[in-house]
């Protein structure tokens, strides 16, 4: 019994979390993300505030709850490219297994999400501070691939330049979305846009950590 009691205790807490953002993304999607309180989210799910405050700290990230995957996910996809692979070939590869997915931490999120994001200040701005994030912490995993020196600036020239594509990347899944297109319209598109933006890219990053 006992050795179970932790399990149960760690899926009660995953739906507890999956409830609260499920309420809170109804009501930010009806009432807008400014306009909808903790309070408010708090009395759809039945909970106390301060338990929808100690599994979300920040407002932000009951709308966009999978900001810790979204900024880890570039790092991750370099550190786990094969031998023989650059780091924009497993950027590559990775974000356009994600567009044939239709993977919402790349965009896909429907028309009243996406509408709900770019019609809040506060999100959109939270959306900046994450691409920055994400940067940060794929050039920090590009430093240690390549055994740079600490104050070569070279992993943090070619984060900003992946990051840059992928931020695009990611408007234009929004834009496509808030226009109302539908998944497989987005993908086919975006799938052509990726392709375009990685193959500006090569000349100049084709070979960059290569991993051997």
């Amino acid at each position: 019994m006992t050795s179970t009691n932790p399990g149960l205790r760690e899926l009660k807490k995953q739906e507890t979390r999956q409830l609260i953002s499920d309420h809170a993304t109804r009501l930010f999607i009806e009432r807008g993300f400014e306009e909808t309180t903790i309070a408010d989210i708090a009395e759809a799910a039945r909970v106390a505030k301060k338990t929808v405050t100690n599994y979300f700290a920040r407002k932000e990230d009951l709308a966009l709850d999978q900001h810790e995957e979204f900024t880890a996910g570039l790092a991750r996809a370099v550190a786990g490219r094969a031998v023989g692979e650059s780091a924009l070939a497993a950027l590559r590869a990775a974000f356009l297994r994600s567009v044939a997915g239709h993977d919402p931490v790349i965009g896909f999120s429907g028309q009243p999400f996406a509408r709900m994001i770019v019609d809040s200040p506060t999100l959109t701005a939270r959306l900046r501070e994450l691409h920055e994030a994400r940067e940060d912490a794929l050039a920090a995993t590009l430093t240690t691939e390549t055994a740079a020196e600490p104050d070569d600036i070279t992993p943090r020239a070619v984060a900003t330049q992946l990051g840059a594509a992928h931020r695009l990347l990611f408007g234009e899944v929004l834009r496509l979305t808030v226009a109302g297109h539908d998944n497989a319209g987005i993908a086919a598109t975006v799938t052509r846009a990726a392709e375009r933006v990685f193959d500006l890219l090569e000349p100049a990053l084709g070979d960059y950590a290569t991993r051997t």
